[in-house]
């Protein structure tokens, strides 16, 4: 966990207290308009579940804050979000929540559904695409804002491609001739590191995405009803299943591998692909600013994947808050100011959800992303996310597969703890 605090410097440009809509008022470079005045200092309470790729943007937003709206200082609380996120929130559930949370996508069904979030004002939602709105609203209301967007699939090395001539695989036969030809040539087929849960739950979800949820969207309710169930779905005994082709042709160390080396390994060659996200770009780049990547939905069983879309940091903020002008502030300053959306945009090598704002980091991948999407050929992950929850759920079917592939567990056990633990699915209401 990470404290830290922004000191109140003085004046500040918000709106006056009675009006109560939001801070607004900034002109494209997030400059505030309004008259200065003198205004009572207020702090604001931040929990930020981060991904790998969003440590450090909490200092960029410190720092135009500061600038900005001086009385205000946030108090951040920066946990990881698959471990920590969930937890601390049932916690200040008992004990009151925060001013802002930053989660997912997903988070804002799991707590909006519960009226412990407060509507997003439309002029801040007014600001992002209206991609990033249907799965962020509840009755027509949106009650998160998405900041940024992350894709998922397959990276793969290209140059490494083209010299052994293998194309971009469309079915798990073509998948399967290129880990042939890998192990013939002592080319380790992919990269992995199933040391940590989040990946092996992540690329579950992938799976489940294009043979499960691109089937039957309801798939989840219909397992909360009794009509489907993981010892008898084929089609989610597959996405499990998948992760066996992974584990038979990644690392010998992939259980005590971390991400970082593993994504070190990619760069440098010891591995031709890895299933992954966005996530993997950040440290890509790192170690070789040249690596030239690609990335294609992992194939399913019809042969007819969509590559995955997951929107990635989302704002919720508390209901019936007293402070809700230095929210509105927060908000100002997060979807207006668009020389720190792209610096946060660089810094994170995430896709932006704001319009009119481009990030100026090269994304070998894009070519690969702009194809899939001009085909209709990618899938928003929130609607399986949303079917079946990451907390209680989810992570725990991944800590199941992770005992299965090592051994400690059989098949069938892990698909009866799947169906074991049902009730833990789905948002409580």
């Amino acid at each position: 966990m990470k404290l830290k605090k922004v000191l109140a410097l003085g004046l500040a440009g918000c709106m006056a207290a009675s009006m109560l809509a939001g801070c607004g008022g900034s002109d494209s470079s997030g400059k505030d308009t309004k008259g200065e005045e003198e205004k009572e200092e207020v702090t604001l309470t931040v929990l930020a579940g981060q991904s790998t790729t969003d440590v450090g943007m909490e200092d960029m937003i410190d720092e135009v804050m500061a600038e900005k709206y001086p009385h205000i200082t946030l108090e951040w609380e920066c946990v990881d979000w698959g471990n920590d996120f969930q937890p601390k929130m049932q916690q200040y559930m008992q004990s009151g929540l925060p001013d802002i949370m930053i989660g997912k996508a997903q988070d804002v069904l799991t707590y909006g559904s519960q009226d412990l979030l407060a509507e997003i004002p439309s002029e801040y939602t007014g600001r992002v695409l209206d991609a990033a709105i249907e799965n962020v609203s509840i009755d027509g209301k949106a009650y998160g804002l998405v900041f940024n967007a992350l894709y998922q699939g397959v990276y793969y090395n290209r140059a490494m491609f083209e010299e052994n001539g293998w194309s971009v695989p469309k079915t798990l036969d073509d998948l399967q001739k290129i880990i042939d030809d890998c192990n013939e040539k002592g080319i380790t087929p992919f990269a992995s590191h199933m040391v940590d849960t989040w990946s092996i739950g992540n690329v579950t979800m992938q799976f489940a995405m294009n043979d499960v949820f691109n089937k039957n969207p309801q798939w989840g309710d219909d397992f909360r009803a009794g009509k489907e169930s993981y010892e008898k779905s084929q089609d989610m005994q597959a996405a499990y299943k998948n992760n066996e082709i992974i584990y038979k042709n990644t690392f010998p160390e992939t259980f005590s591998l971390e991400q970082t080396d593993c994504d070190a390994k990619m760069v440098m060659g010891e591995a031709a692909m890895k299933v992954s996200g966005s996530w993997s770009i950040q440290n890509f780049l790192d170690i070789d600013e040249n690596f030239d990547f690609g990335i294609f939905p992992f194939p399913n069983q019809n042969g007819d994947s969509k590559l995955i879309f997951e929107p990635n940091i989302t704002v919720m903020t508390k209901a019936d808050s007293d402070k809700q002008e230095a929210v509105n502030c927060f908000l100002d300053v997060l979807t207006g100011d668009k020389d720190l959306a792209v610096q946060i945009y660089d810094h994170t090598k995430t896709a932006p959800m704001l319009k009119d704002v481009s990030p100026t980091f090269i994304n070998p991948s894009q070519s690969d992303i702009d194809k899939y999407a001009s085909e209709g050929n990618i899938v928003d992950v929130t609607l399986g996310n949303n079917q079946l929850v990451w907390g209680g759920f989810q992570e725990e079917n991944a800590k199941d597969i992770g005992a299965w592939l090592q051994g400690q567990q059989t098949f069938e056990d892990a698909l009866k703890a799947s169906d074991g633990r049902v009730n833990a699915s789905s948002v409580s209401k």
